[in-house]
């Protein structure tokens, strides 16, 4: 599905971005995308969708070269921005002058999705608030049904309502043969969704890892203690206690706490990193 061979990029020389990026992403699974600000996240999204070119190396996604800029490419790939720039129109026009480039959208998947969300096509994109636009463009996006949809900070504007009916609409118009990437810190709004999981960090992809592939090799346990614990591989302390990351060495599994396993890959990369070799 998506394939980058050695890809460099920077925006300033001698600044680098991307210093030979490798990254596989296969078709049919909900990408989880996590990183640090500043670590190329954006970046990294745009050079999938042929925003930016490399500076080096390689990139294949769907089998083009995104910086072609295809228009078959285009009409399989849809990507939603964290800032939002809508025109001065109605939902309803906006649908009639974007969904023909778009030859797999579902009319009937929108207008469900906008009832999910409570919003009434006849509106004016530029009267609505920015929770709002997000919740069009999340309809529209996943009604289009490309095989690549990438979405950047997906829940930020979105209340805790609206947060839960983005999950649900979200899995509703998901399938195997759809590849769809979240790059988020919203962590906990999305921990449920994303499988496998992408850390990217200072340019270089660190893991790139299923749920069931850290299950088990991996152990989340919160610990009832005063003191912090000790020979374990990561700590936090959190109401209650501590909660720990430890070696799985048998069959004791346990939930991903994927705030906790992004934070203990980033602080203790060697220790965490090697259990996965």
């Amino acid at each position: 599905m998506i394939h980058f061979s050695n890809v460099d990029y920077w925006y300033s020389v001698g600044k680098p971005i991307f210093n030979k990026l490798d990254l596989q992403l296969e078709k049919g699974n909900i990408y989880g995308l996590l990183g640090k600000n500043g670590a190329g996240k954006t970046t990294l999204l745009r050079l999938i969708c042929g925003l930016l070119f490399p500076k080096g190396g390689t990139a294949e996604v769907m089998g083009y070269d995104p910086s072609k800029r295809h228009p078959d490419f285009l009409a399989d790939l849809y990507f939603i921005t964290e800032e939002l720039y809508l025109p001065k129109m109605k939902i309803e026009a906006f649908v009639k002058y974007h969904a023909p480039f778009y030859p797999q959208f579902d009319r009937g998947m929108f207008d469900r999705f906008l009832n999910e969300f409570q919003i009434d096509s006849a509106q004016m994109l530029t009267n609505l608030s920015y929770g709002q636009k997000k919740k069009v463009m999340l309809s529209f996006g996943l009604a289009t049904n490309t095989q690549l949809l990438i979405l950047d900070e997906p829940t930020n504007g979105l209340d805790i309502p609206s947060k839960g009916q983005f999950r649900k609409v979200l899995t509703e118009a998901v399938s195997e043969d759809r590849t769809v990437i979240i790059s988020t810190h919203q962590v906990r709004d999305l921990a449920n969704l994303m499988d496998p999981v992408v850390i990217l960090d200072r340019g270089k992809i660190l893991f790139n890892k299923s749920m069931e592939e850290i299950s088990n090799k991996l152990n989340f346990k919160l610990i009832q203690s005063l003191t912090p614990p000790e020979g374990v591989l990561h700590y936090e302390q959190v109401p209650g206690g501590f909660l720990t990351l430890t070696a799985n060495d048998g069959d004791d599994y346990s939930e991903v706490e994927m705030e906790s396993l992004f934070n203990a890959i980033v602080s203790h990369k060697p220790e965490i990193l090697n259990l996965f070799k």
